[in-house]
């Protein structure tokens, strides 16, 4: 929605501002879930070609994306830092430090993107050395090298989509993704197979097929931010040699706690990985199924997040703490909204769900079947505490507010979630179940701290510092 309209919503009534708050939200929100839920198709496309080469090699990828994802998310904090200060720049109408916020987020993915994408091609000898099957480590590696040069356009191609967010233009970014899921697909299988002409890769293939997608979509990114309005007024990359120290050390500032909270998050999630694992395959394999279902139920809330962060953002710009308020509890309504009757879905489906993994084994791998059904119907608290938390961490990154929520992870995810998990799954008879009761009751802690801190922080009518705006 146009400043100029914002501005006129004051003479409404409070319930018309919630209604509009409510609508807003959704207008962008929609887009940013659809372009996550199109990340993930493009990651199963991937998986789904390299298993007609076999478990071996379908275990290989899996161990390569928790290798590439842990390098991921640690840069993922500086990159999503972008969005929060350019629709704060964008509600206090500075369109120099939008800008700027765009250039200091494409230097941060350089700077640490290059470094990552060398060390990945040694990944096979990193991961030998840290016990794991020559073979499967291998084949890790040979998929990494072609994923090597995946994480600077990745990182660069989502400064952008935060970039477009705040300006309230989210669709192209989803276009873009929308786009890239069936050449993905084509080119992934044309180099692992060796179609069209194209040389066999086999792993290789998909990770090198992965890279040249991902760098055609942030080129796409850069010529509609320069072609198209209301990008091109920004000229987000004029002057892009130019130092602007002042805004990276915000941007770090910000992005490197959101980084740390990612990871704690990420790690808690390997480690249980590793607890089931060593309770055996059928608990392993129902445990993935589940989170399967919850990592796509994710991208929801997770579009609803990044919506709060630019519509907590553009209130911030405008200085008005009662729509700050506001925009961050209209998104955790419609978060948990969302939740509730998928939970309530998941729930009415949880023993067809495993079905869908399984396929054709289904019929030999009845205790995988009913385990992941347990484990559905446990993580109903488990998918609601997930969907809040990060709607509530999106909002408060809207108010710059990182490192309390990186505290509030440590806490919650380590000290309660590990530590309950590893406890009940290995010394009480839950077994598999006592991981997902650690885990949700490391979520709701987390859900509960943040949303604390949101109400906090909005009723003191906290709001950040503004972003000195200077030639660029």
């Amino acid at each position: 929605m146009d400043q100029r309209i914002e501005t006129t919503t004051l003479q409404l009534s409070d319930g018309d501002h919630w209604r509009l708050e409510f609508a807003d939200t959704l207008r962008l929100a929609w887009p940013m879930a659809l372009t996550q839920l199109g990340q993930i198709a493009m990651m199963t496309t991937d998986l789904a070609m390299l298993g007609r080469l076999g478990s071996t090699v379908v275990a290989a990828a899996s161990l390569a994306h928790t290798v590439y994802f842990a390098a991921f998310v640690l840069g993922l904090g500086l990159v999503s830092a972008v969005a929060p200060l350019a629709a704060q720049a964008y509600g206090a109408r500075q369109p120099r430090v939008m800008r700027r916020a765009v250039r200091v987020g494409i230097w941060a993915a350089a700077g640490v993107g290059l470094p990552f994408s060398i060390a990945q091609h040694w990944s096979t000898d990193v991961l030998i050395a840290l016990g794991q099957a020559p073979e499967a480590a291998l084949l890790a590696g040979r998929y990494l090298q072609g994923l090597s040069w995946c994480l600077i356009p990745t990182w660069i191609f989502m400064a952008l989509r935060g970039f477009m967010s705040a300006v309230n233009r989210p669709g192209p970014a989803l276009w873009i993704t929308v786009a890239a899921i069936p050449l993905n697909g084509i080119l992934a299988y044309a180099l692992i197979y060796g179609a069209f002409g194209l040389p066999t890769l086999d792993v290789l293939g998909a990770g090198v097929a992965t890279t040249v997608v991902n760098i055609l979509m942030c080129v796409a990114a850069i010529v509609v931010a320069y072609s198209q309005a209301p990008f091109k007024k920004y000229k987000v990359l004029g002057r892009f040699w130019r130092p602007d120290w002042r805004l990276m050390r915000q941007l770090l500032a910000i992005g490197l706690p959101m980084s740390g909270a990612f990871t704690l998050e990420f790690g808690l999630f390997a480690a249980a990985a590793l607890v089931m694992g060593r309770l055996g395959a059928t608990e392993l394999a129902a445990h993935q199924i589940a989170l399967q279902v919850a990592s796509i139920l994710f991208m929801v809330p997770f579009g609803i997040s990044m919506a709060a962060t630019v519509r907590v953002g553009h209130a911030v710009g405008r200085r008005d703490a009662a729509a700050t308020r506001r925009a961050g509890f209209a998104a955790l309504a419609l978060g948990a909204i969302f939740m509730t009757a998928m939970v309530v879905l998941i729930i009415l489906i949880r023993n067809q769900v495993p079905y869908w993994f399984l396929g054709e084994s289904a019929a030999t791998a009845q205790p995988t079947v009913e385990l992941a059904s347990t484990l559905l119907l446990i993580g109903a608290s488990f998918f609601i505490a997930d969907g809040l938390q990060t709607v509530a961490a999106g909002a408060l990154r809207g108010l710059n507010d990182t490192r309390v929520p990186l505290l509030f992870a440590g806490v919650s995810f380590w000290c309660v979630g590990f530590v309950c998990a590893y406890g009940l799954a290995l010394h009480t008879s839950l077994g598999a179940s006592g991981v997902w009761v650690g885990l949700s009751s490391g979520l709701t802690l987390y859900a509960f701290l943040l949303v604390l801190r949101f109400q906090y922080l909005t009723q003191k009518k906290f709001l950040p510092a503004a972003v000195e705006d200077k030639p660029s």
